[in-house]
């Protein structure tokens, strides 16, 4: 039977740019490699496909690519997911004016944006058929017309493309292009979850320290106790890198200054909104209150804020929602199992920005 060789991490020596520990923290192994292939494939021009779950950082990846390139452009990233199928086309290509109702003026689209940079197409799985094959065109051309124009405009830019499905599945289901996919996956990069990297956890809170402090001068940040890092180093971290920035800014409002244990961090900064469980597939997050945690918060405190406590649960599920659905409102709704409008009403009490980030 023939074998054949495919590039991994462990077949590259290079050593990572420096540039990137800024851009992406972690030493554990599997970062380090990452950070060497991105050093190896960022200065030529191959498309590269970030593959890797919801929340682990493919856009810090894209940015990594792009500061690396040495492309002069600029990186302009659109989420597939989060703008509606008959609109995408637009947004990318641009549209001359009178193109269609509403098209008031000329617009420019995001690949023209994009010339002489990186167009970062965030989602890619979500992007419809019909215009996977526009896509595919504008990569074999390197041309794009707008919407309602006549001629054709030349564009140079590298393509970066992330998802957190298996697009092989998507193929065979029909539901994505084969030729495209073989364009687009040149240099696949893999983000590993936070939970295959969670020795990094120490190190990326105290980059995320640095960075509040940094933009808030003299604000007191909270103390993690060792019991409490413990503890978090012990979660499962379904919600990856972004999960954990949450748990650290919710932890910045509620112990400003103050020294968080691991009673704290199970009974308040991992509220059962953030486990990320689902009921068997159908899309609706599972409430399971932590009632133990919360009877061991009432115990070491005396007393707890409920309303404030449940606010935060609330929260926090609507967060998660969003998360998992990339920030699409209806999509959340219908995982909370709630109307659209009840979700958005709840949004606005609470402060909630569409794109949970």
């Amino acid at each position: 039977m023939t074998t054949h060789w495919t590039p991994g991490s462990q077949d590259i020596e290079t050593m990572s740019d420096p540039r990137m520990d800024s851009m992406i923290v972690g030493q554990t192994p599997v970062v380090v490699s990452m950070k060497n292939v991105i050093s190896l494939v960022a200065p030529s021009d191959a498309a590269v496909m970030v593959q890797g779950p919801t929340g682990a950082g493919k856009e810090l990846v894209a940015q990594a690519l792009h500061m690396l390139s040495g492309r002069k452009g600029p990186l302009v990233a659109v989420n597939c997911a989060a703008i509606p199928a008959d609109l995408l086309e637009s947004e990318l290509f641009g549209h001359e004016k009178g193109a269609f109702t509403g098209a008031t003026e000329r617009r420019i689209g995001r690949v023209e944006q994009a010339d002489g940079g990186t167009l970062f197409l965030d989602e890619i799985g979500e992007m419809p058929l019909a215009l996977q094959a526009k896509l595919l065109r504008l990569l074999e051309t390197q041309k794009i017309q707008r919407i309602g124009g006549r001629s054709e405009i030349d564009v140079n830019f590298r393509l970066v493309t992330a998802t957190h499905r298996r697009i092989t599945d998507e193929v065979a289901e029909g539901r994505f292009r084969e030729d495209l996919f073989f364009r687009i996956n040149v240099f696949p990069v893999t983000v590993p979850s936070l939970a295959e990297r969670a020795a990094d956890i120490p190190l990326i809170l105290t980059a995320m320290d640095m960075r509040m402090k940094a933009q808030r001068p003299g604000m007191k940040t909270p103390i993690f106790s060792s019991c409490a890092m413990r503890a978090l180093l012990d979660h499962s971290w379904p919600g990856n890198v972004r999960e954990l920035r949450n748990v650290f800014e919710r932890a910045a409002v509620l112990f400003s200054g103050q020294t968080v244990t691991a009673e704290h961090v199970r009974a308040v900064l991992l509220t059962p909104d953030m486990n990320g469980s689902t009921d068997g597939g159908t899309g609706a997050i599972v409430d399971q209150p932590a009632v133990t945690d919360l009877r061991e918060a009432i115990e070491a405190e005396g007393s707890i804020n409920m309303r404030r406590y449940l606010l935060e649960i609330e929260a926090g599920l609507i967060e998660m929602a969003l998360e998992l659905n990339d920030g699409c409102v209806a999509h959340a709704a219908r995982a909370l199992r709630i109307k659209r409008t009840t979700l958005i009403e709840k949004m606005k009490k609470l402060s909630i920005n569409r794109l949970a980030a």
